[in-house]
């Protein structure tokens, strides 16, 4: 037997198949559904510095077992260790620095695991602490969209299991820090499965241990993982292997996990790895974690960018791009979100607004203009402009995410994918390049080994877009980040002269730049007090933005999305 298995709970490992969880249950403490906002102070004081993770799987059951072994560095004395742990996995037993505790040096009643230090640490000092821990995990509703395990079967009525955590975070299945900056050095995944089954993981597969009895226990580890990015998947996988040859001069590992009898549509998508990675390796940079592997597994949900292994759900489904939408867009985020994380989740706009714009060029890499502007199009019918894209406080993953809790919703994709294609035009493709440059990798001359991921900001990325272009955007990121409302260009005839106007919700000075066609002669106008004119020859037919290069109000589509909305309302 792995001897890391004694070290399982055996209140865990009673539990029986009766009553098996239905979606939702069990019932979450608010503290555990909620991922990111203030950091607690005592949790400020730890730098994580890596994490070995047991778990065993027993999808019959619908129950995991764990042992968490996190090491962290003490950055100002303190006399517990805070971590973030969902109370349906209750503790079984702690070590900590080597000393067992006794069950009175720690409780969990909401979820926030705290741990009674033996003696205060000091600044410098390291706690090891080694959390034994098992139960019946959350079961989610309609991951991705909220989160937790699924439990399903494949089509031949095996176990197929995955998580997702981005809503909810880490806790819901292992003891972590609960917000962007609480990322680990490392982790260590020790993975055990029933007979039969693979637990495609994080990182780089370190070996497969089989067990006496059949049952394997998938070793994998993984550098400087997201929070939300550490994932469990577990099924009777098929596998497609190869490699990239990067632009950079290395080589990349590229793995695809399937289910038995796809072998046509798993190999057509296998196929779409290296153009991809090509394109983003063109139009951003290296991909950043090339020595660990290009990972995608197939999963019962939608999808999710964990991080070196991103979840596949779409089906094999076809468009007219003639690319999977679904993994182009999670794999965007090795970028956009697991290289470049948010430090705050009230700026997920930069993890989601730049994978959406990739689409529409990788479209334009794919097929040309035609293309990018089809993809933008459809793009900006879905931009709501109900609240501002940032807020400039600490907030959760779910009060950005959902409207009713306040936040941008959907604008984080589609609003901010348009408001980087305008920005793109505005301060052109040198400079857009530099910036994004700088945003992902926080140096202009990324190569392998010469960057590791980083933390972004909003006020970050609007200093650098100062920074690489010497002028100030304030007004710019103003309107688009935060405010509600679009911009709206006023026009006026008076006599051959046409008058624009920027009017901008708040007021204030908007210089942006529009291109006007008269004829077929296209006039740009500066419009840097807000204002512009250009002479109509009698007769000339006129086009405002003949090129949709400036997001702004159109009257078109709001008309369009309240009738689309009116349709909804009847067929209900």
């Amino acid at each position: 037997m792995n001897a890391r298995l004694l070290l399982l709970p055996l209140a865990a490992l009673s539990l029986g198949a009766a009553d098996l969880p239905k979606p939702g249950e069990p019932a979450l403490t608010p503290q555990t559904a909620a991922s990111g906002g203030p950091v607690d102070p005592e949790q400020a004081k730890l730098a994580f510095d890596d994490a070995d993770l047991v778990f065993e799987i027993f999808p019959e059951r619908q129950a995991i077992t764990g042992v968490a072994t996190l090491r962290f560095t003490a950055k100002a004395p303190l006399a517990r260790l805070v971590v973030d742990l969902d109370r349906n996995l209750p503790v079984g037993g702690i070590v900590l620095n080597g000393e067992p505790l006794s069950k009175s040096a720690w409780s969990n009643p909401e979820g926030k695991l705290a741990i009674a230090l033996p003696r205060p640490a000091r600044t410098g000092d390291t706690i090891v602490a080694r959390i034994t821990y098992g139960g019946t995990p959350h079961v989610a509703v309609e991951a991705p969209w909220d989160d937790g395990f699924v439990w399903a079967k494949t089509p031949d009525g095996r176990p197929w299991v995955a998580t997702t955590a981005e809503g909810y975070g880490c806790d819901l299945f292992w003891p972590c820090l609960d917000f962007p900056t609480g990322k680990p050095g490392a982790v260590t995944l020790h993975i055990t499965v029933p007979k039969g089954l693979k637990a495609p993981g994080n990182g780089r597969l370190l070996g497969v241990d089989t067990l006496a009895d059949g049952r394997t226990t998938w070793n994998w580890r993984i550098k400087r993982p997201n929070t939300y990015g550490i994932a469990l998947t577990v099924g009777p996988y098929e596998e497609i292997s190869g490699s990239y040859r990067s632009r950079y001069g290395n080589t990349v590992p590229m793995f695809y996990w399937y289910l038995a009898g796809e072998e046509a549509q798993a190999k057509a998508l296998f196929a779409e790895f290296a153009p991809t990675l090509d394109f983003f390796e063109s139009e951003i940079g290296p991909y950043p974690f090339g020595d660990e592997k290009l990972g995608v597994v197939e999963t019962p949900h939608k999808g999710m960018e964990h991080q070196t292994i991103n979840a596949y759900g779409n089906g094999y489904a076809k468009a007219p791009e003639g690319f999977d939408w679904l993994f182009q867009h999670e794999l965007s985020h090795e970028w956009f979100g697991n290289q470049m994380t948010a430090a705050n989740w009230d700026d997920m706009w930069l993890h989601e607004g730049y994978a959406t714009y990739m689409q529409p060029l990788y479209g334009r890499w794919r097929d040309g203009e035609a293309r990018y502007a089809v993809m933008l199009e459809g793009e900006r019918n879905l931009i709501g402009n109900v609240r501002p894209l940032t807020s400039g406080i600490e907030r959760t993953e779910e009060d950005v995410y959902r409207l009713d809790r306040g936040g941008p919703g959907q604008d984080i994709y589609y609003k901010a994918s348009w408001m980087l294609h305008t920005l793109r035009w505005l301060i052109g493709d040198r400079d857009f390049k530099a910036v994004t440059l700088l945003a992902v990798y926080g140096r202009l001359d990324p190569k392998p080994g010469n960057f590791t991921p980083r933390y972004a900001s909003s006020a970050e990325y609007e200093a650098i877009v100062k920074r690489v272009t010497g002028k100030d955007y304030g007004w710019f990121f103003d309107v688009y980040l935060r405010k509600a409302a679009l911009p709206e260009l006023i026009e006026r005839r008076a006599g051959n002269i046409l008058a624009l106007e920027w009017a901008v919700p708040g007021g204030g000075a908007f210089a942006m730049p529009v291109d006007v066609r008269v004829g077929t002669r296209t006039v740009r106008l500066a419009m840097a007090d807000g204002s512009g004119s250009v002479a109509i020859p009698t007769g000339a037919h006129v086009t405002i933005d003949p090129y949709a290069r400036v997001l702004r109000r159109s009257a078109a589509v709001e008309a369009f999305q309240a009738w689309q909305a009116a349709q909804r309302k009847a067929a209900k």
